[in-house]
């Protein structure tokens, strides 16, 4: 039932992404319980060797392409922007909700058994993944601005006022020492593979300049890496000195690039791969449930590890003999958990819920103030990501998350006056 003109390789390569980030959040983690309770550590942290694999092993730019591209081709001209942004935000938040619910009913029974201090502790690492779709909704909210560049040349020009923007912006945080002076990073740097994604949608990127334009970026990268400040991790660790994740630097800008123009370059071959039938079923399947495999792969990883802890098979000691054996095994039991999960909850992800997914009607300012308070509800989740679930912060925003959310549905309606009358002329 796939119409022959869907772009399949924005399919295959979103739902690889998915599959290598979940994967790589299971090999990276390592945990055991003995006496002293609980004890986390980061793969990376403990053997530094491995830093560079993390220039594969991040493939968040290609979600951010995949998103562009998605809505490159969804786009209809004359589209009112925030009905168009909400509209978005109906299939992106409904899994949040549930996720959110569930958190809140778990974390509510780990207090009552387990004390007010572990319930903190879990719930501080509960939302952390919601960074990703906050600043994600936000980027997204400027493609309907960007599907009226025509050139390759706009294109360009856009990519590199992104870059010099990220620079000084590094540049400031670097100069004041301030963290927070890097904060509009969060959105000049994950807009660069939303524009790249909108210019292939579009046709503005061609395969052979996208190849070249990887090799230089990729390039760039290794030099900025070798004389500058940057440290070779592209995920965190909770070890390095200057993340490159949070918030992001110009180094992770250039591996925006150099990954996107990637897939434009190999989007051909992969697009005809993903013609075969079984494959595509697969394919079509996780795409339906994108978000909940990435809102809930965390949880199948913990079940996995702290299962497996019960029969004192655990992956945390990096010079045992068996570490790579027990990191294995971890992965294949939290495959199945993941497995049994996705089953479970991915129809609550295409299942509408009432009055949130009601048909989207606004015009003019309502859909504007619509659209904008998706923006908000977007930076809010990155507040609430950082704080977690376990600080009164974090539950602020939460709060201010589904206000946010739900003032926005009520703006993406119209007056019922306007209906009433609207039905009354028809």
């Amino acid at each position: 039932m796939t119409p022959p003109t869907r772009d399949r390789a924005v399919d295959v390569i979103r739902l690889a992404a998915l599959v290598v980030v979940m994967f790589g959040h299971c090999a990276l983690l390592l945990a055991t319980v003995d006496s002293g309770g609980v004890r986390i550590a980061n793969l990376i942290g403990e053997v530094p060797a491995v830093a560079p694999a993390t220039w594969l092993a991040q493939v968040m730019p290609l979600f951010f392409l995949a998103g562009g591209a998605a809505g490159a081709y969804g786009y209809r001209p004359g589209t009112a922007w925030g009905a168009w942004v909400f509209t978005r935000a109906q299939r992106l938040f409904r899994p949040v909700f549930w996720y959110l619910a569930a958190w809140t009913a778990g974390l509510a029974a780990a207090w009552a058994v387990l004390g007010a201090k572990s319930a903190a502790g879990l719930g501080a690492e509960s939302v952390a993944l919601l960074w990703f779709l906050g600043v994600y909704v936000v980027t997204l909210a400027f493609v309907p601005a960007l599907v009226r560049l025509d050139t390759g040349g706009t294109l360009a020009a856009v990519l590199a006022a992104l870059l010099a923007a990220v620079a000084v912006t590094d540049a400031v945080r670097l100069g004041t020492g301030e963290l927070a002076a890097g904060l509009p990073n969060f959105l000049f740097v994950w807009l660069i593979p939303i524009v790249i994604g909108v210019g292939y949608a579009r046709g503005l990127i061609r395969p052979g300049p996208a190849a070249v334009t990887a090799a230089a970026a990729f390039a760039a990268a290794l030099v900025l890496v070798t004389i500058g400040p940057y440290e070779v991790s592209l995920v965190v660790t909770g070890a390095e000195r200057i993340s490159n994740v949070s918030p992001p630097t110009l180094l992770l800008a250039l591996h925006c690039v150099w990954m996107s123009c990637a897939f434009v370059a190999l989007s051909g071959p992969v697009g005809r791969w993903a013609q075969r039938t079984r494959l595509w079923g697969v394919i079509a399947a996780g795409n339906a449930g994108a978000m909940t495999l990435y809102l809930w792969h965390i949880v199948a990883i913990a079940i996995a590890a702290f299962g497996l802890n019960a029969f004192g098979l655990d992956a945390y000691d990096v010079h045992a003999g068996d570490f790579i054996g027990m990191l294995l095994l971890r992965a294949a039991v939290f495959a199945v958990v993941m497995l049994v999960l996705f089953r479970l909850l991915s129809p609550l992800e295409r299942r509408p819920l009432p009055w949130w997914d009601a048909g989207v009607t606004a015009t003019g300012h309502r859909a504007t103030a619509a659209g904008a308070l998706v923006c908000v509800a977007g930076v809010v989740l990155v507040v609430m990501a950082k704080f977690g679930l376990g600080d009164p912060a974090g539950w602020t925003a939460c709060a201010a998350f589904l206000t946010a959310a739900s003032a926005a549905r009520l703006f993406a309606a119209a007056p019922l006056r306007i209906r009433a009358a609207t039905t009354l002329s028809s």
